[in-house]
């Protein structure tokens, strides 16, 4: 692996690789109880200007991934073992210094809840200028400018107006939009979006939505979109992966898994979204909750809670197959099971 020893960070990526390759990355934390996993032996890619999507309940284990690809885990605390290459770069092996220049620049992210990351005591222009002369060599008055671009290229309407007020002065949805300014203003070429529509009315996450989409494709970056709804993604995203317990059950592209998931929790997951052909009907839903991360479940983490649950699901460690190119899958009976994600061929 290259080393990163120059800031601004500085490709050492092989033609023909991903840009991201996370491989069985695996992640504790000290608790009351004792380490316990929260990650176990997580792996995928991510190619230049692809979507993906990692879904999953709260709890899964998305969020953790994303912040130990941005490294923000605590250092001191946390044990992670595995490989995060971007760009050539194992992460895993960069000072924070080197971290720092990576982080913001090459790889950005927007968390779940904008207001928490914006300072309340700074203008949103000011916010935005700041990670400009973080990383690029440039005065005042050019990072201003960018800030000011940035905000108009999000669709925030008179932007430098609106570049001089607070965070407090704007809707949820208008403070996603600055953080995605943010975000972008250097030009990432990977985007990590952690739930970004979580807490916006529905009409409100379309238009965010729509417009990661159009930035990815006018920016060509790529964009790891976090989040619990398969809907979400169904319309953006190329591939999926989905997680549950700290482990990835299956990873497939975005048709096939909608078209015949082959991991009881995926077709639960996009059965229990809203359909309008079940009008005066009961939703699916998955029984039960996820494990806690310090009680898990012997085999397959999901098998409490699955409907299609032998003996055999119970009996030790499941590892993840790859019955086809492309496509994983961890449960012992997928090739029998034959799943389908018809909402009235299931409800049937």
């Amino acid at each position: 692996m290259k080393k990163l020893s120059t800031s601004p960070y500085v490709s050492g990526r092989p033609a023909g690789t991903p840009l991201l390759q996370v491989d069985h990355l695996s992640l504790e934390l000290p608790t009351e109880r004792g380490w316990v996993s929260i990650l176990d032996d997580v792996s995928f890619k991510i190619g230049s200007g692809e979507l993906l999507g990692l879904a999953g309940e709260s709890g899964s284990g998305k969020t953790m991934t994303a912040l130990a690809i941005m490294g923000l885990l605590p250092s001191r605390t946390a044990k992670i073992s595995g490989t995060i290459v971007f760009e050539g770069i194992d992460l895993l092996t960069l000072s924070p210094k080197e971290m720092r220049s990576v982080r913001g620049e090459a790889i950005s992210m927007v968390f779940q809840e904008p207001i928490t990351s914006l300072h309340p005591a700074f203008t949103v222009g000011e916010q935005i200028a700041e990670v400009v002369r973080a990383h690029e060599k440039v005065g005042k008055k050019a990072a201003w400018a960018r800030a000011v671009d940035m905000l108009d290229r999000v669709g925030i309407a008179n932007p430098a107006v609106r570049s001089k007020q607070y965070a407090f002065q704007f809707s949820g949805g208008m403070q996603q939009r600055v953080m995605m300014a943010m975000a972008l203003v250097c030009h990432p070429k990977l985007l990590i979006a952690d739930e970004p529509t979580t807490a916006l009315d529905v009409t409100v996450q379309a238009q965010i939505t729509e417009l990661i989409k159009e930035l990815q494709r006018d920016l060509d970056m790529a964009v790891l979109f976090v989040t619990h709804d398969l809907g979400v993604l169904a319309g953006i995203a190329q591939r999926m992966v989905v997680m549950y317990a700290g482990q990835i059950v299956e990873v497939a592209t975005t048709s096939d898994m909608f078209v015949s998931p082959e991991h009881p929790y995926t077709q639960a997951l996009i059965l229990a979204a809203p359909h309008p052909d079940l009008k005066g009907q009961r939703l699916p839903t998955i029984p039960g909750a996820p494990p806690h991360p310090g009680k898990l479940p012997v085999g397959c983490r999901f098998h409490p809670r699955c409907a299609y649950c032998t003996d055999a699901c119970t009996a030790g460690y499941i590892a993840i197959e790859t019955p086809t190119l492309g496509r994983q899958v961890r449960c012992i009976r997928h090739d029998e099971l034959q799943l389908s994600a018809d909402i009235e061929k299931v409800m049937q």
